[in-house]
Parts: structure tokens; C-alpha cells; sequence
């Protein structure tokens, strides 16, 4: 069934559990992911990210994320991921989805504020939900960026300067009227190179100061471990892709390595694929909802 993120979290929030927010650039990864859902009995979040225009735009993906969350017997939100333009806004609110995320997190703190309350407001006049960025997230060199922060710590003079900051949190939140707020708390974008230092204490500050739900991004690599402690602390959403495609193409190559000498059609690769990321997803999701599972 459809439903907007701020339904999907408001649940997550009170039960305290984190919803993943999946990539689906193909198809699929949007029948890994729905199906994975669907087996679990999960609530999820089929994401678009902007920066896949080139693997397929909004255009094409839209309807079929959008009929795909229609028929599963479980709820499901259509999020536009990294939308940096008041257009790519939008393309996907006319589109029919149900929940965008305008990340101007690049651009200075005052027009990051007017901009996204600007977009707030349009979206939540037609019932759609928004999610914005507060802070600046890291690349990690291989990898990785499906949005456009391509910054890594060493371009800042200390962490305190990129990560988020609680009462400026506060003040964004309480302005924008934004429903879920992205926070810079030490993850990346990517595969991870060395063990990621997250300041986890940090984040149960933004929940008390902000008082909505909070948004991992980078969550692939992240260990089990940091993930419960992360949600205990107010993470309510899991922003995941990197290492489920990764997990689809191991699939592929392992498809191939069994089948030397014969011959190898593409659909069945397309299935391996899909097989693949399906048990990451379910992996991944089973730890972000072990509270209630």
C-alpha cells in the first residue's frame, strides 16, 4: 500500500525502529526490495535518487516504484532521494510521489532554511512529505555519492564544523516544518576505507533538540552494532544502497563462475541480481527493525 514517509516513521519513531530507504535504480532492485519487505512484514522506502537520472530517469522509474508499492501488502513510500532543484521537487510530487528529500545542505545555512520552507510548504499543501539535510555528509574515496556531497573530513578544520548541530537543528525544524531531518553525524557515502568514527551521542542531542524523526545516510558498512545504537538514539530512517548493489553484482559473478563453458543469458543474470540484493536488503532491514521483530 502507498503511504507517505511521515506515516511510515511515525510508527518507527514510536516503536522505535528505523525504516530502510532503498535506491532502486532498475527494475530489479525495486522487486528485491518490495518482495524483501513483503517477507519480512516491514514497512520500506523505494528512493530515487537524482543522481541515477542516468541510469534511469524519474520519468521511467516513477510509475513502476509507484504501481509496485500500490499492490504490496505492505506499506510503502515513494521518496525522491537528493533532490537538489526546486524542479526535481517537483517532477516527483506530479509524478505521484509521496515523499521528497530536498538536500540543499551544500549551500549556506540561510538559504538552505529559505529554500527548503519554500518547498515544505508546497509539498505539504498536496500531502507529500519532506525530508531535509542539516550538515554535511562524507564521500569515501571508492565509490559511493548518490547525492552531491563529494567533501570528505579533511576538508574541514574539525568535525564539529560539518557534523550537525542540535540547536541549530532545533531552529531549522521548528522553521521549515520539515517532517525528517538528515543529520551529519560521521557517516559517508560509499564503501567505507577505514572503520567510520560516528558521534552517536551527537544524535540522541538532535532527536531532543529537533523532536522529529532523524535520517542515516551511508548507512551501508556501518556495523550492527552502531545501527541499534544509532536508532536507540533517534535514527528512525536508513538510507542504504551501496553495498546491496554491490551484493547484486557478487550475485552476477557468482552466476557467471558456475556456469563456465555454458551459455549465459542476460535474464538470468537479471535474476541472479535480483536474488542477490534481495538478501542484503533483508539483512539489512532485519537489523534496523530488530526491536520488533
Amino acid at each position: 500500500m502507498l503511504v507517505t514517509m511521515k506515516e511510515i516513521l511515525a510508527d518507527a519513531r514510536k516503536r522505535k525502529y528505523a525504516v530502510g530507504a532503498f535506491n532502486v535504480p532498475n527494475l530489479e532492485s525495486i522487486r528485491a526490495v518490495t518482495e524483501a519487505a513483503e517477507e519480512l512484514g516491514l514497512p520500506v522506502i523505494l528512493a530515487h535518487a537524482e543522481v541515477h537520472e542516468s541510469l534511469i530517469p524519474l520519468r521511467e522509474a516513477g510509475p513502476i516504484m509507484l504501481d509496485y508499492a500500490r499492490r504490496a501488502s505492505v506499506p510503502v513510500c515513494v521518496h525522491l532521494d537528493h533532490g537538489a532543484s526546486f524542479e526535481a521537487c517537483m517532477e516527483a510530487i506530479r509524478a505521484g510521489f509521496t515523499s521528497i528529500m530536498f538536500d540543499a545542505s551544500d549551500k549556506p545555512y540561510e538559504e538552505n532554511f529559505e529554500k527548503t520552507r519554500e518547498i515544505t510548504k508546497i509539498a505539504h499543501s498536496v500531502g507529500v512529505s519532506v525530508e531535509a539535510e542539516l550538515g554535511s555528509m562524507f564521500n569515501s574515496a571508492v565509490g559511493g555519492g548518490e547525492g552531491r556531497e563529494v567533501r570528505g573530513r579533511e576538508d574541514f578544520a574539525s568535525e564539529d564544523d560539518c557534523y550537525t548541530n542540535p540547536e541549530q537543528a532545533r531552529q531549522f525544524v521548528e522553521g521549515t516544518g520539515v517532517d525528517a531531518l538528515a543529520v551529519a553525524f560521521g557517516t559517508s557515502h560509499g564503501v567505507y576505507l577505514t572503520a567510520p568514527r560516528l558521534d552517536l551521542d551527537r544524535v540522541a542531542r538532535i532527536r531532543d533538540a529537533a523532536g522529529i524523526p532523524l535520517v542515516m545516510h551511508g548507512g551501508s558498512g556501518v556495523s550492527e552494532e552502531n545501527f541499534k545504537k544509532a536508532i536507540a538514539n533517534g535514527i528512525t530512517k536508513i538510507n542504504y544502497y551501496t553495498y546491496s548493489s554491490m551484493a547484486g553484482a557478487g550475485a552476477v559473478q557468482a552466476y557467471l563462475d558456475s556456469k563456465k563453458g555454458e551459455k549465459v543469458f542476460f535474464h538470468d543474470m537479471a535474476l541472479a541480481a535480483q536474488a542477490g540484493i534481495k538478501e542484503d536488503v533483508k539483512a539489512a532491514m532485519k537489523i534496523f527493525a530488530s526491536s520488533i521483530l
